[in-house]
């Protein structure tokens, strides 16, 4: 089996996120993509989020009919903050690293603060990473984004476009159509009363407005 994880806070879910994770998932080979909302973001523990329930019942919508996609929960299941290196060790350990191989899917904006992240040496380690690129974007070198130390322990390899670690793990940088639109946005228009059509699916869409979401 090869999964890929797509996280994120998802307030709400939007075209753009479904575009980019059917593209993942191409360019991947990947049998299923997992949508995996935080429940209580360590990067955003300060910030507004609409309630865990209201986020999955969006996401369930928005990729309902599509059997390549799915939902996990497992981040609402702790009772603290949740962190990424603890989800991938869920996933791994429920179906075993013999039988799942893993790619956690993320931004370049993410990747570039990779080290803020909790365990984030060994959490690059563990699986792969497959980060979403801008046409045109040229990334950094690996030594300006992680350690030059982390970064020597890992070498190009021109057959996967991308640095393999000593784990076996790769980390590669993807083109995308990254559609500009951004959940703030949204939250903002449905919040004046304006029309968000086409900025995320109908189904989500009619859910915002049924349960009036993002109104004072």
């Amino acid at each position: 089996m090869k999964w890929g994880l797509f996280g994120g806070t998802f307030d709400p879910i939007h075209i753009g996120h479904l575009r980019c994770a059917s593209e993942m998932r191409e360019l991947f080979d990947l049998n299923r993509i997992v949508f995996v909302p935080a429940a209580r973001p360590p990067h955003k523990l300060n910030a507004a989020i609409t309630s865990f329930y209201h986020r999955e019942q969006m996401i369930r919508l928005a990729i309902e009919g599509n059997p390549e996609f799915s939902f996990s929960d497992v981040e609402n299941q702790r009772e603290k903050t949740s962190y990424s290196v603890e989800t991938v060790e869920y996933f791994l350990d429920k179906h075993g690293p013999e039988k799942l191989e893993l790619y956690f899917i993320l931004g370049q904006d993410a990747f570039l603060a990779i080290r803020t992240w909790k365990d984030w040496e060994r959490l690059l380690l563990m699986c792969h990473f497959a980060v979403m690129t801008r046409p045109g974007y040229l990334h950094q070198g690996l030594q300006e984004i992680l350690t030059p130390e982390f970064a020597s322990r890992l070498t190009y390899d021109e057959s996967i476009r991308g640095f393999r670690g000593p784990t076996g793990h790769m980390i590669c940088f993807r083109d995308v159509t990254f559609l500009d639109i951004a959940s703030s946005d949204i939250r903002k228009r449905a919040g004046d009363g304006r029309d968000v059509r086409y900025l995320v699916t109908d189904e989500v869409r009619h859910y915002i407005v049924k349960n009036a979401l993002y109104r004072e």
